[in-house]
């Protein structure tokens, strides 16, 4: 509402233009004539002579009009379409107005992000989106805006990522992502820059028109498809995920100095030992176990977890911590690692390597003869490795198999390592966490940087000994930071949503199983499930839609407790070189347990880590996209010479557009178009996970296994089309044997670039275990 102005005694009727340019500044809301008159005292006549002024003031460009009345020339109205650009220093969002016809460079808008659980049904902003944004002026900052997201339109397809096609007159953009693949961009001639037939470009969208092809002016060269890293480059430009360190962040890493052992307990001699993937280039934890001497915990054990140090190396607010948070966790390529810190601190400093004395933050548990853990302790230590292992090197010394690695700490730190892990088995069972034990595949690379092949790594006891131990250091955190009233980051995994237990209620009745409804909802029901289809034809059905019916887990400053691990507290403390929300932890720690002046903050609230909360766990999303589609583009690759080959898999997705397979031999997706299956019209039933056949009933269903041929491969997307060959189920339940269709006659040579029946088919939602294995906490584990 505007306000009303006095003008003093002898003051002219009108006001100047200076008052009239700062009461339109300062009065938020519309402001029109009416209002300044108002505000003025104008009436009758003299509204004349003031239309004139500000037609005067409009014409000189220091007033504009628009549908919510005059603003300030060069100023943006209370509410702007803007694209979310960028993300400043501390990791906040930036945003630009989508039109701006002012001079010079277009205003900043510092986005300010909604806590959680507000509006929580509309999609939290992120880089790309193009949004509503309510703007107000920093009153600190001339120029800037602060604002307040109302609404996310979409996505600003301004700039595209493809790769450059260079022609006789300018050239084309083929754009990368799979929704756009046919979509090309015309580049006029002088509009490409330095780019060269097959680089891959950004290019901003210049114009679009009803016929013909979208023009668009490259502005960045990314680098070539030819070179090396350059399926991962592409999914690293796709989700704006920061890559290269800034100067200042490697000088203070260059610049940080060992710790020393002032301030810690000496722990050198400890027969600490770290097992890892044979990859693995830094180390962030290490175990020891030993027998408790404690008479009154007769076959009790103590084992110690202890942690890199990061905190005293990472301090809060500095130039390492601000892109750190900036970046929220490593990002795991089979062709590279982008690291959350510079090697100086995450390979070096701060890895616990074997024979090296290193910093360490550890928990000493006390473990009863029935694994229950009774109590423990943090201790910031000085620690040295005693042997670097592999998880097989390690599995085969216990086996009966050691190596000169492995033997000289076979008795003193492996045996007593197993015995502890076999008590704590006995806990872990009686717990019954979600037993969801889903392989994970793993890409090799060739020295061309192409996949050789597909591997699925063996899952020994080995992994399942560290991850345990890593659960309850994590568990051990948790209770600590509670009891001593910190604040703190969990890693809290909700139980199924009411929808979705209705959902699997009615597959599993379609399948003859009737789900428990009375008691509290836990992992043992689940469990129990699996367990009687275990051995049938249904068993990777069934697996499928328990594994969609789980919420996915997230980070947050209120505890909500972990579902699938069965556990009431749950924070992440055991990679804090890969995952910002250990650092949170370990800091928190530090001051909670009085273990130095680097801890957390004073004045950190839950109400800042909620916010840093969102964050990271919108950086662990775009991490996951980022890796599975670069997997996607290289099998896509891989397979681009084989169409009109046949392949064994499993229905991975079903929507009414059409069937998602896995392949077995590569666990690569593709799609088959509902149009190609069959001469009938197939019915999508949501509640089936099927897709049924109107005339005869037969059904294709999520989890079935089918034989599909390849029908087009598009590399540079990662998008494949197949086309079914079996028969799906009738209406019996019972499946056809045989052979279905064979109409695709697959032309010689390689596929073409474009998968049309895919265009615009999203991947249906995947849906990630709860609880990842040992090796997955070497790739920024999810559990």
């Amino acid at each position: 509402m505007a306000r009303r102005i006095n003008p003093k005694a002898g003051a002219p009727a009108l006001p100047s233009r200076e008052q009239i340019l700062a009461f339109v500044a300062e009065t938020p809301g519309k402001v029109g004539k009416r209002e300044i008159a108002k505000a003025f005292g104008i009436s009758g006549a003299d509204k004349i002579g003031l239309k004139a002024i500000l037609k005067e003031i409009e014409a000189d460009g220091a007033l504009e009009r628009d549908r919510g009345g005059l603003r300030k020339g060069g100023s943006l109205p209370p509410v702007v379409l803007a694209d979310i650009v960028s993300r400043d220093r501390d990791g906040d969002l930036i945003a630009r107005p989508a039109q701006w016809d002012g001079e010079g460079e277009a205003p900043k808008i510092a986005v300010e992000i909604p806590r959680a659980g507000r509006k929580g049904n509309r999609p939290a902003p992120g880089l790309g989106d193009r949004a509503l944004i309510r703007v107000v002026p920093d009153p600190e900052a001339p120029g800037r805006y602060t604002g307040r997201v109302i609404k996310v339109i979409g996505k600003n397809r301004a700039e595209v990522i493809g790769i450059y096609r260079a022609g006789r007159d300018g050239g084309r953009l083929l754009p990368v992502e799979k929704k756009s693949q046919g979509k090309e961009i015309a580049i006029p001639a002088g509009e490409e820059g330095e780019a060269r037939d097959g680089d891959l470009v950004s290019v901003a969208v210049e114009r679009e028109t009803r016929f013909g092809l979208p023009r668009g002016r490259v502005t960045e060269r990314l680098g070539t498809l030819g070179s090396e890293k350059a399926v991962s480059l592409i999914a690293l430009h796709l989700h704006n995920i920061p890559h290269v360190f800034p100067a200042a962040v490697l000088a203070e890493a260059d610049a940080a100095k060992r710790a020393t052992k002032r301030g810690r307990e000496d722990w050198r001699e400890a027969p600490l030992v770290t097992i890892d993937p044979p990859d693995a280039k830094d180390h962030d934890d290490a175990v020891m176990a030993e027998v408790d001497p404690d008479p009154a915990n007769a076959g009790g054990f103590i084992v110690t977890v202890a942690i890199a140090d990061v905190a005293a190396y990472v301090r809060p607010d500095s130039a390492l911590d601000r892109e750190a948070l900036l970046r929220g966790n490593s990002v795991y390529f089979p062709d590279r690692v982008v690291p959350m810190l510079p090697e100086r601190i995450s390979n070096d400093l701060c890895s616990l390597r074997e024979g090296e004395d290193r910093p360490a933050l550890a928990v000493r548990m006390i473990i009863g003869a029935d694994g229950v853990k009774r109590s423990h302790s943090f201790h910031r230590i000085l620690m040295r490795s005693h042997a670097k292992l592999a998880y097989a090197q390690a599995q085969a010394a216990i086996d009966g198999q050691p190596d000169e690695k492995s033997g000289p700490v076979l008795e003193t730190a492996l045996r007593p390592l197993y015995a502890a892990y076999e008590a704590m088995k006995r806990a872990r069972d009686a717990r019954g966490p979600l037993a969801l034990d889903l392989p994970e595949r793993k890409v090799l690379l060739n020295a061309e940087g192409g996949v050789d092949r597909v591997i699925v790594p063996e899952r020994l006891e080995a992994h399942r000994l560290i991850e345990e131990f890593m659960i309850q250091a994590n568990v051990a955190a948790a209770e600590t930071l509670e009891k001593a009233g910190s604040p703190l980051i969990y890693r809290v995994h909700d139980e199924p949503a009411l929808e979705k237990m209705r959902a699997l209620g009615e597959v599993l009745a379609s399948v003859g199983i009737k789900m428990t409804k009375a008691g509290a909802l836990r992992p043992d029901l689940f469990n129990r499930i699996l367990a009687q289809v275990a051995e049938s034809e249904h068993a990777p059905f069934i697996n499928e839609v328990v594994l969609r019916s789980q919420a996915q887990a997230i980070y947050a400053a209120q505890n909500l407790g972990h579902f699938g691990l069965n556990l009431r507290r749950y924070a992440h403390f055991t990679s804090p070189i890969r995952r910002y929300a250990d650092l949170i932890v370990h800091r928190a720690l530090v001051r909670a347990c009085g273990l130095g002046k680097d801890g957390l903050a004073g004045d950190t609230t839950p109400g800042l880590l909620d916010a840093v909360s969102e964050q990271i766990s919108a950086a662990e999303r775009r991490a996951m996209a980022a890796e599975r589609e670069t997997i996607d583009r290289l099998i896509a690759g891989y397979l681009a010479d084989r169409v009109g080959a046949t392949f064994s898999g499993r229905i991975s997705g079903v929507t009414r557009s059409g069937l998602f397979v896995k392949l077995a031999e590569t666990g690569a997706d593709g799609f088959v178009p509902v149009s190609t299956i069959g001469h009938e019209y197939y019915r999508h039933d949501e509640a089936l996970h099927a897709l049924v056949g109107d005339r005869s009933g037969e059904t294709y269903r999520l989890g079935d296994t089918v034989e599909v041929r390849l029908v087009e491969a598009a590399a540079v997307a990662g998008a494949l089309r197949f086309e079914i060959l079996s028969e799906g189920r009738s209406r019996s339940g019972t499946r056809g044997s045989g052979i279905k269709r064979s109409g695709f006659k697959p032309k010689p040579g390689k596929a073409g670039v474009k998968a049309k029946a895919s265009k615009g088919k999203a991947r249906p939602g995947k849906a990630s275990a709860p609880e990842g294995d040992a090796a997955r906490r070497h790739r920024g584990s999810r559990r």
